[in-house]
């Protein structure tokens, strides 16, 4: 009996497991497993790329993020209009060839559109002389005194700019003989040309011109070169006098005998003439830069100048305008003067 109630008494010890339902944990691991995915289609797809590029196409695209400006100013690898490296695609998908990134020379629209500025620039300009050349010829007809003198005025619109030529006469020269002294009928013209030349802001070239009859005094020194130059200068100072800014002198010189305007008669009087040239910005280029024409005889000078001979000549062109350097001048006055046979003393025009 004890010992079935011992067994009675023993304890029944029931042990229960509470379930416990964990959350939804969202799937870290894809997110993880998916950003290495991606990283690894990336590389694979840059090495692609790389490997189906030409040599010269990698040092374009290195040069464009290196400069970027000067690869899309001045062309070469990489400065095409399209972005992408990937041939064919964009807006037609069946396109297969890809836009050609091989520009050497500047892109056709850039260049066309340059080309039309400079033309635009051209042309106005040319109005602006254009004005100026019919400002100068109102000027001159409205007062009597200058009116007359009109037959001795050359204008015209050359590859230099707006030549304003000023020949001399039989009857009426420019300056007394043989000297650089400028005659009073000549002064009140240069002066009121001097004035509305400052109407535009173009510089202006002088260059003065003689006959081919040989100075008095040129044994002493002093030729035809001198007197033109001194002319030239002679006729600044007066343009000044007028109104013109002195800082508006771009070039003065003198260039003989080589240029004249009557080649039939060289000791013709409308060969001594002084020629004021207002000029546009390409004549100025070619000034600054010294990129003058280079001629080796008078003949070539002539030929290059396109000036024309006899008397019923027009206006002379760029030649007279002062487009020459005066060492090329200098190198054709030899030739010239020698083509030329020496008057006798009383055939020599007034000087």
């Amino acid at each position: 009996m004890a010992i079935g109630a011992d067994r009675k008494i023993q304890p029944i010890v029931i042990k229960r497991v509470k379930k416990v339902v964990h959350g939804h944990h969202g799937g870290a691991w894809k997110i993880a497993y998916a950003d290495f995915v991606t990283a690894m289609m990336a590389f694979f797809l840059l090495m692609w790329l790389l490997g189906s590029t030409s040599t010269g196409d990698l040092s374009g695209i290195s040069d464009y993020f290196r400069t970027p400006l000067k690869v899309a100013l001045s062309g070469g690898q990489g400065s095409g209009d399209s972005s992408s490296l990937i041939k064919g695609g964009g807006e037609d998908l069946s396109r297969r060839v890809g836009q050609v990134r091989r520009t050497d020379t500047k892109s056709p629209r850039e260049t066309i559109n340059l080309q039309v500025l400079r033309d635009e620039l051209i042309r106005q300009e040319k109005e602006k002389l254009t004005r100026l050349k019919e400002r100068v010829e109102e000027v001159i007809l409205r007062f009597p005194a200058l009116r007359e003198l009109k037959d001795q005025i050359r204008l015209d619109i050359t590859a230099d700019g707006l030549s304003i030529q000023i020949v001399d006469a039989q009857n009426r020269p420019m300056f007394a003989s043989g000297s650089a002294v400028v005659q009073d009928y000549m002064k009140d013209l240069l002066r009121t040309i001097g004035g509305v030349l400052n109407e535009v802001d173009n510089p202006v070239s002088l260059t003065g011109h003689t006959d081919a009859a040989p100075y008095a005094g040129g044994y002493r020194g002093y030729s035809n070169w001198e007197l033109s130059t001194d002319r030239a200068n002679a006729s600044r100072r007066e343009l000044v006098a007028g109104g013109m800014k002195p800082e508006k002198v771009m070039r003065v010189m003198g260039l003989g005998q080589v240029l004249p305007l009557d080649k039939v008669d060289p000791y013709d009087p409308m060969n001594r003439r002084i020629a004021i040239v207002v000029l546009n910005q390409a004549a100025q280029e070619r000034i600054l830069n010294g990129t003058e024409l280079d001629v080796r005889s008078p003949g070539e000078l002539d030929r290059v100048l396109g000036t024309g001979a006899g008397g019923t000549t027009p206006p002379v062109g760029p030649g007279a305008s002062g487009a020459i350097a005066p060492g090329a001048a200098a190198s054709a006055s030899g030739g010239q003067a020698g083509a030329s046979p020496t008057p006798s003393a009383d055939a020599v025009p007034a000087r």
